[in-house]
């Protein structure tokens, strides 16, 4: 996308729309990479690799092990984080694709990795939004810290092309 062509901040609502679209693909892609470290579990302690001493199952040992919660947890995170870095790098995710979003910086350009990671860091779980209610310019607490913006892309005419 260049800079010359007239976009405009996305609003509050649409925001909400992309976020909850995004929700259901990062809730089936968590729950992927869960099935893996489930089954991968399940598997080492089939051939008697590993054990879950006492802990009823995998699961029970990922969320109460002191050590093991922790890493698990945070590969969660990372698998979350991840995504969202990925297509916030590329200008969309999905969600944000279906609503007519953008993420980029002031001159149009893709935003980077440390920026994906800051605007992850400060959008409290989406909650950095609300302020796109109250700023005049429609940012929301993650655009301003990282520096860029989310725009609404213009309709694009197809059949007049």
């Amino acid at each position: 996308m260049n800079s010359t062509t007239q976009v405009k901040p996305a609003g509050f609502l649409r925001r909400l729309a992309a976020i909850f679209y995004d929700a259901l693909i990062i809730i089936a892609i968590e729950m992927i990479a869960v099935g893996v470290v489930i089954a991968t579990m399940e598997a080492l302690l089939s051939q008697g690799v590993i054990n879950y001493g006492s802990y009823i199952d995998a699961s029970d040992l990922l969320n109460h092990h002191p050590v093991w919660s922790i890493v698990f947890h945070l590969y969660i995170a990372a698998v979350w984080v991840g995504f969202l870095s990925f297509f916030w790098m590329k200008g969309q995710t999905l969600g944000m694709r279906a609503w007519k979003l953008r993420v980029q910086n002031e001159d149009g350009s893709n935003i980077g990795f440390g920026q994906s990671l800051l605007r992850a860091a400060t959008s409290f779980l989406g909650l950095g939004n609300i302020t796109v209610l109250f700023d005049p310019e429609k940012r929301a607490l993650q655009d301003m810290w990282s520096k860029c913006q989310v725009v609404h892309l213009p309709h694009v005419d197809y059949a007049k092309r």
